[in-house]
């Protein structure tokens, strides 16, 4: 008897047009709009204005803040986050499930909330603080404490990226590579990891852009002391504030544009990643 593969159905939303009709629309409404809006009102200051106000005393000490914050943050999600996907894939154990969802936390969970439950632990009268305190060490309304807020609110974005990759990887690659004699960790350096490379550098990508834009979970631990610890999007906040609109449009750009050309060097370096692991193979 031969048995007949089933079709699949193409139509089973609407049609191609329909769907891409809505698609585009949904798109150019809840991103390009926004953002051509932002473009267009940052074009109307010129460009020596823009220049004199991302190059002021104020906004340079903050886009240095919020760099340096969401660089620290990326590279400890970057081994933390590459870390749990492993945990959560490769081994079995009592709770797996509860910490597989507590890792949606960050998601689901309002980010003024996180920023007050980190200042309230990491405060001198906190769990952490009077630890911290003993070791002469300051979280709260310092650089640390905006790494540590950014940290928790991008930490999904690397686990989510990577979990499903190392997943589908065929265990018969690493099963080969043991049989050939190889140890576990060359195992892990030249079969898995060149196979997770793509999807790691896009999740570590992912979270410092959104490390960069991060407002509620550190406006309340930074202290926003000028020249300090405020960061850009709150300084862009405190221009909408003072209805200096072409000065928040400018740093909010700025912004921007840092996010577009990380999001283009990411994908740079995935597709040098993926040519290098055909080329390999």
């Amino acid at each position: 008897m031969i048995t007949v593969a089933p079709v699949r159905p193409k139509h089973v939303l609407p049609g191609f047009s329909l769907s891409l009709g809505t698609t585009l629309l949904y798109v150019s409404v809840i991103i390009l709009i926004p953002v051509i809006a932002l473009v267009l009102k940052g074009g109307e200051i010129g460009p020596e204005r823009f220049y004199g106000i991302v190059t002021s005393p104020r906004a340079l000490a903050a886009f240095r803040v919020t760099l340096l914050a969401a660089l620290i943050a990326t590279v400890l999600n970057a081994f933390y986050g590459l870390l749990m996907a492993w945990v959560l894939v490769r081994y079995d154990f009592p709770g797996k499930r509860l910490l597989d969802a507590l890792m949606d936390m960050p998601f689901a969970l309002p980010t003024a909330v996180a920023g007050i439950s980190l200042t309230a632990l990491f405060s001198s009268t906190g769990w952490f603080g009077p630890i911290l305190d003993a070791l002469g060490l300051e979280v709260v309304y310092t650089l640390s404490g905006i790494a540590i807020a950014m940290t928790f609110t991008s930490i999904p974005f690397v686990v989510r990226t990577v979990q499903p990759v190392l997943e589908d990887l065929d265990p018969t690659l690493e099963q080969a590579a043991e049989t050939l004699g190889a140890r576990p960790w060359a195992i892990f350096a030249r079969v898995v990891f060149p196979a997770l490379l793509p999807a790691w550098l896009a999740g570590s990508t992912t979270a410092f852009a959104r490390s960069l834009g991060e407002f509620g979970a550190v406006v309340f631990i930074a202290g926003n002391l000028p020249m300090k610890t405020e960061i850009a999007s709150l300084l862009a906040y405190i221009r909408l504030e003072e209805y200096d609109y072409n000065g928040a449009a400018a740093i909010a750009l700025a912004l921007l544009a840092f996010a577009l050309l990380l999001l283009l060097t990411s994908n740079l370096l995935q597709s040098w990643a993926a040519r290098y692991r055909e080329a390999s193979v």
